[in-house]
């Protein structure tokens, strides 16, 4: 029932399962101290980007803030709050990709603070993803999907499709068991 629900929204939005779709994984990712992880020098939430990417063939998109956030947890939390309680939009670096190109776009970040970080928010609103299949993938450490209800706000007229939430450590630490829910997820949506 649910691929048939994802096939009527395709054709609503005007694709078509015969035609070669473009496909962007689009993802912000942090590097450096975590919650239960110690310091990393890959981001959770780019781990499961390039296992999405690797099972699609799309195109890999970082969403890099022009400031850098700190590595160190409490410094990088301190920023994050202060973003969010002003509604920021940091400045996003140029990319050399124009994500309206794309048919079908996958759209991870980590869940900071019940929410996206606000670089995603500065993406989201900068670029018209109107009609677009939007596929949602988050990582955290107990929030879930607690931040969609915002990215489907903010990715006006987007047809954003059931997410995937994987636990960062395990993105981290067991990345068999991710593959296997972005495997998953994969098949639910029709991919694989």
């Amino acid at each position: 029932m649910r691929k048939i629900v994802l096939i009527l929204l395709m054709f609503l939005v005007g694709y078509s399962m015969a035609a070669d779709k473009k496909i962007l994984i689009a993802y912000f990712s942090h590097i450096g101290e975590n919650v239960g992880l110690g310091m990393i020098a890959k981001g959770n939430t780019e781990i499961v980007a390039e296992m999405i990417a690797e099972r699609t063939g799309g195109t890999l998109l970082e969403v890099k803030p022009v400031t850098a956030y700190p590595r160190t947890y409490d410094e990088c939390l301190k920023v994050a709050k202060k973003e969010l309680a002003q509604n920021a939009r940091p400045e996003i670096k140029p990319m050399d990709i124009n994500p309206e190109e794309f048919d079908e776009i996958y759209i991870g970040y980590p869940v900071w603070l019940n929410d996206m970080p606000m670089p995603m928010y500065t993406f989201l609103e900068k670029y018209n993803l109107k009609g677009k299949l939007v596929h949602p993938f988050v990582t955290h450490e107990g929030s879930g999907l607690s931040a969609i209800a915002k990215l489907k706000k903010a990715a006006t007229g987007a047809v954003v499709t059931k997410g995937l939430s994987i636990y960062g450590h395990i993105a981290q630490n067991n990345r068999k068991k991710a593959q296997k829910d972005v495997d998953k997820w994969l098949k639910f949506l029709g991919v694989l």
